[in-house]
């Protein structure tokens, strides 16, 4: 796996490999809004993932989710606060993501 030193570094590198969807949490899936894809957990698998901490602000720390789901077809990027989820995040999607 790379190392990467800043979020945008990983970003830029990752859209390079062909992770170029933006995901969100929503409930019990991800989504990409531009493209109207929702994935549940069991229809993606979380590839790489990176933790950076900037060194202004040392309590804010984000994860970058490298994803992907061969049967959609479809690679992108999740960022979110670390171990933070959205407070409607079903169970199973928040046990998917942290089990990386």
């Amino acid at each position: 796996m790379t190392t990467y030193t800043t979020l945008s570094e990983a970003i830029n590198d990752l859209a390079k490999k062909g992770y170029t969807e933006n995901f969100n949490i929503e409930s019990d899936s991800i989504v990409c809004k531009e493209s109207m894809i929702r994935l549940r957990p069991d229809e993606f698998e979380i590839d790489e993932v990176y933790r950076f901490q900037e060194m202004s602000d040392l309590d804010n720390e984000s994860i970058l989710y490298a994803i992907s789901s061969p049967v959609n077809n479809i690679k992108g990027l999740l960022v979110n606060a670390y171990g933070t989820y959205s407070d409607s995040a079903t169970t199973e999607l928040v046990r998917k993501l942290e089990h990386k």
